[in-house]
């Protein structure tokens, strides 16, 4: 698209004296997406750059992490637009299973009602009743931050296209035999009554109890340890190892199973440790996925005692009793045997726990689905190793290794409602049909569809490209697969990166569903503290918008963004971005009313000055150091880089050092004008994709265009002039050494000071009226009386300071001071000079005192200099 253009008109009269976010965003938002901006056509011939956004759960609303990825996202997509990329950025949300269906059951509760009482399909309707209803609050939020998403594209894991790609590549593994049904141990939740991944169990120290039971009669004892002495109900062997002399003559022989009327075996097994304990290992098949491995070694039976709720369903005296009760009942009956051998409480160990409603998770034995992953994560891992897909940071690489080297195979059902159906049908003689998305299921008496849901991560490991039309050939799939850049946190390469890999490449015919990876960190308080509510630290970045604006929470998470590193923010941070977009606003507003321009060719450099050529020079630098970090999704340097030569070199020193030519008018003064427009233009694009609301508004009142979201991305031009690099760097030079002076003197900076300037002789002769301009030094005047004088960059600088000090209070306060630092000077030459002192005091303190004696000698030094240039009294 190119830029269109329309005449301004009176420009300057155009901005208000202030700038308020809120009079702005929201309008500006809601014309960009009329206009059709972010609307890409799979039928233009410019090259694709595509990104779909990982889709946030349907329960949430925008939070921080949110606003940090969805920042960095929008800033890739905008850029690559202006640099002429047919740019799609694909929103969506996600249908999140489990948490959906706990808050559609949360309210069924209070209504006093289970979704049991409504029946699978009116649940189904209440929860797609309620994703209507409360589903698209983050997308309205994703407004309000600037996101420059494709609406027309916008996709639900449960809409009807994307359950067609759930179906089709659910058979088509299920016909390649990666799809298949097993009983296995499983995480199991009894809360939320469903099988959960590995990755979705959250570990952490619990104060439980180890008791040590002794197993046998007799001679044939054996003693045990374990956190949960309710599941010895369900043992079916004890285990050793081979090489264990202690117990070699019971291996093979039956133990009784104390409270029971079981006799259980010795096994001999290398996965016991010898070393460990007791070396002796109760094995209970049905409850614990490394007795699960033993069991299957040594064809033992797998006794299930509890169920889905985690109640005992075995053995008189406990049954029907919660796995809790059933521990302490337990433990109380073998201590009245007198089975307890020690007992340790509280015993700090690792628990796992429900990612969605913190219940103590309990390995359970349950007929699942399951997608056998050996080749798919083979596959994955090579994309990576080959090139074909980088990881950014590459550090991060060792993880995603480590994951998808080790990969186990993935249960994919879960016992829930809401979600997508298994597509596989039960018939009455035992058949087992998996249908496609255009099969018709079988009809007639005894055949019933699996119960189950496929897990969230499934469908939203199709995103890259069920998203784009997959299975159908669309024009999109054509087009924008495969995707540019995933944008993710480094906490969900185990959820969400490595299925897409898996999935991506099985599917697209070994096409990897991204060219990159850019692992962002965490967002975390101003003291890195994660953010928790039970902390009290959560914020709504809704709130930070309201009070300063879009653009100023864009630039502080983006300022943060370290690859892969957590990003710490506060309340002060963003105040400070606001302080930069007012100071943008501000700048611009004096340019404008200055006469800056675009209209007409830049200048020659001949007829340029060397502010001029310094400021051009310094644009294309930084236009090459931008480009070069964006490559490199080094988001906080490109930040910082464009912050400094906006604030610093555009605004405090370029429009300063100009503002004498400006004022004295004529032919130079229309030159710099026009040099400002192009310096603010190209700044103004510079900027864009961070901070998109302010930047447009002011580069369309400067150049009458019609939108910088169409606008074209600067480019380095190559110029450079070194020489007036050198030259303006001895006006800063000078300029801080005086204001320095000054500050010492206890001098504003804009208290004005009579001055003599010897610039002879050196490249500042010629810019002694911006010299003066810049640090407020009046002409000399015929009383002029020279009270300090400052020799800097072959330059002197004499100062009259004797209408502005108080030199006698200034004598005293710095007398004051060079006692108080001959003081320290003396401690510390006196310690070290101490050698009982030396010979006994460590490296780092004698380090220390070394560093107080060379700090007070140059506080002696600059002192000596200030009373030097006082006025004699």
């Amino acid at each position: 698209m190119t830029e269109n253009t329309q005449t301004p008109s009176s420009p300057d009269s155009e901005l208000p004296t202030a700038y308020t976010p809120a009079d702005v965003e929201g309008k500006l938002y809601e014309r960009w997406v009329e206009r059709g901006y972010f609307t890409a056509d799979p039928a233009s011939e410019k090259p694709p750059y595509t990104i779909v956004i990982p889709p946030p759960n349907v329960t949430g609303s925008l939070h921080l992490g949110h606003a940090f990825q969805h920042t960095l996202m929008d800033a890739l997509t905008r850029r690559k637009r202006m640099q002429g990329y047919e740019s799609l950025w694909l929103p969506g949300m996600d249908h999140a299973g489990i948490a959906t269906q706990n808050k559609v059951e949360q309210q069924l509760a209070e209504e006093g009602k289970s979704r049991h009482d409504l029946g699978r399909e009116a649940f189904v309707e209440r929860v797609w009743q309620w994703k209507e209803e409360y589903g698209g609050k983050i997308l309205g939020q994703m407004r309000r931050l600037g996101d420059g998403v494709d609406w027309s594209r916008e996709r639900f894991t449960m809409d009807e296209g994307l359950s067609k790609a759930v179906q089709t590549i659910f058979k088509k593994l299920f016909d390649d035999g990666l799809i298949y049904r097993a009983e296995r141990i499983i995480n199991w939740c009894p809360r939320c009554l469903t099988a959960i991944s590995d990755i979705e169990v959250e570990y952490q120290e619990d104060a439980g109890e180890l008791v040590s039971i002794q197993y046998g009669e007799g001679e044939d004892t054996l003693v045990v340890a374990t956190t949960r002495a309710e599941t010895m109900l369900g043992d079916t062997a004890i285990a050793v190892h081979p090489d264990d002399e202690r117990y070699k003559h019971l291996v093979g022989k039956l133990i009784k199973l104390p409270l029971t009327d079981r006799s259980i075996p010795v096994v001999a097994d290398t996965h016991v440790d010898p070393e460990f304990g007791t070396g002796c290992v109760k094995v209970t098949p049905a409850h614990d996925p490394n007795d699960f491995a033993i069991g299957q070694r040594h064809n033992l039976p797998n006794l299930t005692i509890m169920d889905e709720h985690g109640v005992i369903t075995v053995h008189g005296p406990f049954l029907g009793l919660d796995r809790y009760e059933a521990r302490s009942a337990v433990v109380g009956a073998l201590r009245e045997q007198g089975r307890i051998v020690a007992e340790k409480r509280p015993y700090l160990h690792s628990v796992g726990h429900c990612s969605r409603c913190s219940t103590t998770v309990e390995p359970r034995l349950s007929l699942q689905w399951w997608v056998k992953v050996e080749t798919l994560a083979k596959a994955a891992g090579d994309a990576v190793r080959d090139g074909r897909v980088a990881i950014h940071p590459v550090e991060m690489e060792k993880r995603y290794f480590d994951w998808v080297d080790n990969l186990n195979d993935w249960c994919i059902s879960r016992q829930l409602w809401w979600g997508h159906r298994i597509p596989v049908w039960y018939g009455p003689d035992g058949e087992v049909v998996c249908l496609g998305p255009d099969d018709e299921a079988p009809t007639g008496e005894g055949w019933t569809q699996d119960t189950d849901v496929l897990d969230t991560w499934f469908s939203s490991g199709l995103w890259p490209f069920s998203t784009l039309g997959w299975p159908e050939k669309t024009p999109d799939l054509a087009k924008f697969y495969s995707t540019d850049v995933l944008v993710t946190g480094h906490d969900i390469i185990f959820f969400w990166v490595a299925r897409m890999m898996m999935f991506g490449l099985y599917a697209m015919d070994g096409d990897v569903p991204f060219k990159t990876i850019a692992l962002t960190g965490l967002v975390r308080d101003e003291r890195g503290k994660k953010m928790s509510k039970s902390f009290g630290n959560v914020v709504d970045p809704l709130d930070w918008m309201d009070k300063y604006g879009s653009d100023a929470v864009r630039f502080t998470l983006a300022k943060g963004a370290n690859p892969g590193t957590d990003v710490p923010i506060g309340e002060d941070w963003v105040q400070a971005s606001s302080k930069f977009a007012n100071k943008i606003w501000n700048a611009t507003r004096f340019a404008l009313m200055n006469g800056a321009t675009i209209e007409g060719e830049l200048p020659p450099a001949e007829q340029l000055s060397a502010t001029d050529r310094w400021i051009l020079s310094r644009l294309n630098k930084t236009i090459a150091q931008v480009d070069a970090y964006y490559e490199d999704f080094q988001f906080s340097k490109l930040s910082e880089a464009l912050y400094h030569f906006a604030w610093d070199e555009v605004f405090d020193w370029y429009v300063e050092l100009s503002k004498t030519t400006f004022f004295a008018g004529g032919e130079q003064a229309k030159v710099s004008a026009r040099v400002l427009g192009e310096v603010l233009d190209v700044m103004l694009r510079l900027l864009h994709p961070v901070v998109p609301f302010v930047t447009e508004t002011l580069w369309t009142t400067l150049t009458g265009r019609e939108s910088l979201v169409i606008a074209d991305w600067p480019e380095d031009s190559g110029f450079r002039d070194d020489a007036a690099e050198a030259e303006i760097g001895s006006i800063q030079t000078l300029t801080k050494e005086v204001r320095r002076f000054r500050k010492e003197q206890g001098l504003d900076d804009k208290q004005k000071v009579p001055a003599r300037l010897d610039l002879t002789g050196t490249v500042l002769a010629a810019h002694e009226a911006a010299i003066r301009q810049v640090l407020r030094l009046q002409p000399e005047g015929d009383s002029f009386s020279a009270t300090a004088t400052l020799p800097v960059a072959g330059a002197t600088v004499a100062l009259d300071l004797s209408g502005t000090i108080d030199v006698e209070a200034e004598r005293k306060r710095l007398t004051k001071d060079l006692g108080a630092a001959e003081k320290e000077k003396a401690q510390a030459e006196a310690k070290l000079g101490n050698e009982a002192f030396l010979a006994k005091a460590p490296d780092n303190v004698v380090d220390k005192i070394k560093g107080r004696l060379a700090k007070a000698e140059a506080d002696i030094a600059r002192i000596q200099a200030q009373l030097e240039t006082l006025p004699a009294a």
